[in-house]
C-alpha cells in the first residue's frame, strides 16, 4: 500500500500546484491513496465546500485539517455531510465533524486520523490519550493507520511519533509549513516525518507575502497577512510504502517540488 501525502495547501497557489502535479505524482509513484492537508486551502485560512469537492475531483481520498479548521464559517454547515473531511479528533466533543475516517482501496481499509498538538496552540484535549482511544478502535478494523499530527513544537511531534511507534503505520507532521529532513522508519515500524512542508508560494514566508511578515517583525505592529500570489510556487509532501500484511511501514520518501528541486518523472 502506497500512500501519497501532500502538506498544507496554501491558497490558490497551493491548489494550482496540486492540480498541476498530482497527476504526475500519481503516474510516478502509483499510490493507492492520496491524502492532503487542506486547513489553509481557502485564502490561507480554512476550507470551503467548493474547494473540498475540487480536491475530491482531483483524486484525493481524504482531507485533513488543523488549527484553522473553523476560519471559514461555512464549514460548520457542511462538515458533517463531508465524509472525507476530518478535523483534529481532540477538538471538543461538541464540535461538528469527526477526527477519523476509514477509506477502502481495493481490498484494504485505511484508518486516517487527524490530531492537533497543544504546545503553542490552543489547549485542546490530550492528543496522546485521544490517539490511544482511536488507535484501539481502528485496530479492530484494520492494521493500516495513518496519522496527520498537526503541531507547532518539534519535540511534541517527536514525542508523539515515539509514543505510537508500532501502533500506527505512519505519523506525518503538519502546520509549520517548512519541510524537515528527518524522515525515517521508527524501530517498531512507524514511518515518521516531523513536517511534510507546505504546498503554495515558494517566494514567501510560510505562504504569506514577505513584506508583511518582515514589517511585523520590525515594528511589532499588527499587519494583514495575505497569501503571496506574485512569485513561484512549490509542492511538498511524502510517499509512504506500507506492508499490508503487518501494517508496518517499509519506506518513506520526502517529496519537494520547486524551481530549485524540479520534478523528474
Amino acid at each position: 500500500m502506497k500512500i501519497l501525502f501532500v502538506g498544507d495547501i496554501v491558497g490558490s497557489p497551493g491548489r494550482n500546484m496540486l492540480a498541476e502535479y498530482l497527476p504526475k505524482l500519481k503516474e510516478k509513484y502509483r499510490p493507492q491513496m492520496t491524502i492532503v492537508n487542506g486547513e489553509n486551502a481557502a485564502a490561507g485560512k480554512g476550507i470551503t465546500e467548493k474547494i473540498y469537492k475540487q480536491f475530491l475531483n482531483l483524486g484525493v481520498q481524504t482531507i485533513t485539517m488543523g488549527n484553522h479548521t473553523w476560519n471559514k464559517r461555512e464549514i460548520i454547515d457542511f462538515i458533517d455531510d463531508a465524509p472525507y473531511l476530518i478535523r483534529p479528533a481532540n477538538f471538543p466533543e461538541n464540535n461538528p465533524g469527526k477526527g477519523i475516517v476509514y477509506v477502502k482501496s481495493n481490498q484494504h481499509e485505511v484508518a486516517i486520523i487527524n490530531l492537533q498538538g497543544r504546545t503553542f496552540l490552543d489547549p485542546h484535549d490530550d492528543p496522546f490519550e485521544k490517539a490511544d482511544e482511536l488507535i484501539e478502535a481502528a485496530q479492530k478494523r484494520t492494521n493500516l493507520i495513518f496519522i496527520d499530527f498537526h503541531a507547532e513544537a518539534t519535540s511534541e511531534k517527536q514525542a508523539f511519533g515515539w509514543y505510537v511507534d508500532g501502533r500506527a503505520s505512519a505519523v506525518i507532521g503538519t502546520h509549520t509549513h517548512t519541510q524537515t529532513a528527518d524522515e525515517r522508519i521508527l524501530p517498531n515500524g512507524t514511518a515518521y516525518l516531523t513536517d511534510a512542508g507546505m504546498t503554495g508560494p515558494y517566494d514567501s514566508i510560510l505562504g504569506v507575502d514577505k513584506a508583511s511578515v518582515i514589517n511585523r517583525f520590525k515594528t511589532n505592529m499588527p499587519v494583514r497577512f495575505d497569501v503571496d500570489k506574485s512569485g513561484r510556487n512549490q509542492l511538498n509532501g511524502c510517499i509512504i510504502d506500507i506492508d499490508t500484511a503487518t501494517g508496518k511501514a517499509k519506506k518513506i520518501e520526502r517529496i519537494m517540488i520547486n524551481d530549485d528541486h524540479p520534478f523528474f518523472n
